[in-house]
């Protein structure tokens, strides 16, 4: 006779049995010390801006040899912390290291923080990229007729969202995307570096931003944003390397940003031709201060093209720009429709400039033949004071469009030292409204003096924007290192 199993006595059946419920205790042990290993409850009496909870991108497998792909890691841990939203929120901090990824997604009530020797790399592995459908006030992408690449980082439908660090470096390692986008190789849209959709309470701040593959940072379909000390760095000649971007966005602050860039350093948008007009989302209530710029092809703030939701309430202050095409640039053309009105610029201090004052009302890029070509655009009370230019080309190329005049234009207190080689003729003006008041070199009859002798400032608001008494979500507090025993 035979047993599969030895016999056991009562007494060695009970061990067993107790062997048994001690390994399953072991078991849902170590997987709670793995929870908390992994997510760490922060220290008690936090200053406000800290999350409660926290986690390294380690704990979810993250390496930063610069050659192992993240993009696992980061959607892994950012699933996990996601659960305590409603709890105080969490952080995920990006140690030390080179972390090459793809593109991930955020969550609301959540911090990612880089710590200042952490370098974040765009993967250029193609498939790393999730393709998303074009903006719908787009209609299609602005490289090609199909969709566009996600983000490297991206979010959609958040509240709370801050993307920080210790002036830490994202490479989006453009130089792959602009050789294939100036080959015609691509059909889909080159990816930004920050894309934030359809969200609101969202600050992005204190970090560098190198080499994006097309626009840096696009809030877009948000409110209360903030973006504040950005370095922003491309090669001049890289394409459509835009800077800050803020796109049909409500109550949002620009402030002390360094732009080095291929094309505008901020543009103001709101959507392209119909599918702006439809979609009906203005950017407005904007304030833009200590903002340096250098761009020698194009503007330092521009608003449009792509203005068919309409831009309104837009606030520039302590603006300077070095070796830049032009200051603040108006750019739209029939077919754009809705307006651009109450622009408020105060304080530009512009050297080696092709233009200080530039509006075009025949900017005609479309995205395709369905747009209307009546649907005019209205540009009014555009205001500015205070300018200091120096080494300029050309003070003014002012051009509204025909039986669609651009109004209310106002400038006082500007003074322009022209270059050795500078136009002919300094003021360039047709289909255009407006005044003037102590300009140097004297504009063009179309902006007359309108009490000379005396000075008389063009407006800019003294109320406060609500986003300006919005703090910055600073936490000095970061969750201590895992401890395995």
């Amino acid at each position: 006779m035979s047993f599969s199993q030895p016999f056991q006595t009562p007494h060695q059946a009970n061990k067993v049995v107790v062997l048994a419920l001690l390994s399953v205790i072991l078991l849902l042990t170590n997987n709670l010390l793995v929870e908390c290993r992994t997510v760490r409850v922060l220290e008690d009496g936090l200053p406000k801006g800290c999350r409660k909870h926290g986690a390294f991108l380690t704990d979810f497998g993250g390496v930063g040899d610069g050659k192992t792909p993240n993009t696992k890691a980061f959607a892994s841990a950012i699933a996990s912390l996601s659960k305590y939203a409603s709890d105080g929120g969490a952080e995920l901090i990006v140690p030390p290291g080179k972390w090459l990824t793809g593109s991930f997604n955020l969550t609301s009530n959540f911090t990612l923080y880089l710590d200042k020797d952490a370098v974040l790399i765009a993967s250029q592995d193609e498939s790393e990229w999730p393709v998303l459908p074009p903006l719908p006030s787009y209609g299609k992408g602005r490289d090609d007729t199909d969709g566009r690449f996600s983000s490297l980082i991206f979010g959609t439908n958040l509240t709370d969202v801050v993307i920080t660090g210790g002036n830490a470096t994202i490479d989006g390692q453009g130089a792959y995307w602009w050789e294939k986008f100036k080959k015609k190789e691509l059909k889909l849209t080159r990816p930004y570096l920050i894309e934030i959709m359809f969200s609101d309470q969202v600050q992005i701040f204190n970090l560098t931003l190198l080499n994006s593959p097309s626009w840096n940072v696009h809030p877009i379909y948000s409110s209360n944003v903030i973006v504040q000390g950005l370095t922003i760095l491309a090669p001049v000649d890289s394409p459509n390397t835009d800077g800050i971007n803020p796109d049909s966005c409500t109550n949002v602050r620009i402030e002390d940003n360094y732009i080095v860039s291929g094309d505008d350093c901020i543009a103001v948008k709101s959507g392209w031709d119909e599918y702006g007009i439809k979609f009906g989302m203005p950017t407005q209530h904007v304030n833009i201060r200590r903002l340096t710029c250098i761009s020698p092809d194009s503007a330092t703030i521009a608003l449009g093209s792509e203005m068919s939701g309409g831009i309104q309430d837009i606030r520039a202050e302590q603006i300077t720009a070095i070796n830049t095409e032009s200051g603040v640039r108006i750019k739209t053309a029939p077919g754009r429709g809705a307006f651009v009105k109450d622009i408020f610029v105060k304080g530009m201090t512009l050297k080696t400039m092709k233009y200080v004052f530039w509006m075009t009302g025949d900017y005609g890029s479309h995205p395709d033949p369905g747009y209307d070509p009546k649907a005019m655009p209205i540009v009014s009370g555009i205001n500015y004071r205070d300018v200091t230019a120096e080494d300029v080309q050309m003070s003014g190329n002012l051009a509204g469009i025909e039986k669609d005049k651009f109004t209310g234009i106002c400038m006082s207190n500007v003074s322009i030292s022209l270059a050795e080689k500078k136009k002919k003729v300094q003021w360039n003006c047709s289909n255009i409204e407006g005044f003037t008041s102590g300009v140097n070199p004297k504009a063009c009859d179309l902006l007359p003096d309108k009490q000379p002798g005396k000075l008389v400032p063009c407006p800019f608001p003294t109320d406060k924007l609500p986003i300006d008494d919005v703090e910055l979500k600073i936490c000095s507090i970061r969750p201590k290192p895992p401890r395995y025993y």
